[in-house]
């Protein structure tokens, strides 16, 4: 036994197998497997269980932005991201979009100005619902130009953004209505098959 603990390693894997087709019992020299050594014969190379890949399905699977893996938001939810948005001073706002196809980027929306601005695309923005709510406290009120918007614009998709005046860029936006026909969206445990 002694010889397989010094043996090259080269010599000492082929001396440990040779010993365990001979059915020799294990010693107290050679080691158990260890946790990871069992987790990495059960896995696929990335370390993921096959079991637990998915494949994301391109069918009636549609995704807007900012949070649009999950289902959609309730009000509270809603207000929590205001709260957010308003204690890193930020400004919402109001967007919404018919349902006809607006809402995506499609040739149908989009205008090319020539050759030279391939990448650039013009009437990618979608309407705003009155004017960003500079000074909005707190969700409440975005609360409740939500409902109206939902109200005169039952079939449009309605979106939350939010403005940073200081970078002038936006910085977030999520859906917080969708039309009742819309037929695009999948519940998130449906959109991935096995």
């Amino acid at each position: 036994m002694a010889t397989v603990l010094t043996a090259s390693k080269a010599v000492a894997p082929a001396k440990a197998a040779a010993a365990k087709a001979a059915g020799q019992p294990k010693t107290a020299l050679s080691p158990a497997p260890s946790s990871k050594a069992i987790f990495r014969a059960r896995t696929v190379s990335n370390g993921v269980k096959t079991r637990q890949m998915l494949v994301w399905t391109p069918v009636n699977n549609k995704c807007f932005e900012t949070l649009s893996y999950l289902p959609p938001l309730t009000p509270e939810q809603i207000s929590k991201q205001v709260d957010y948005i308003v204690r890193n001073g930020w400004t919402p706002c109001l967007e919404f979009a018919p349902e006809e196809g607006d809402a995506y980027i499609a040739s149908g929306n989009c205008i090319r100005f020539g050759p030279v601005s391939s990448g650039y695309y013009d009437n990618r923005y979608w309407t705003m619902w009155k004017l960003p709510m500079f000074g909005c406290t707190e969700g409440a009120s975005v609360l409740q130009e939500i409902s109206a918007c939902e109200k005169c614009f039952p079939n449009a998709y309605i979106r939350l953004v939010a403005f940073d005046n200081k970078r002038q860029v936006q910085i977030l936006g999520f859906l917080v209505h969708r039309p009742s026909s819309a037929t695009e969206f999948t519940l998130p445990d449906r959109r991935s098959v096995s």
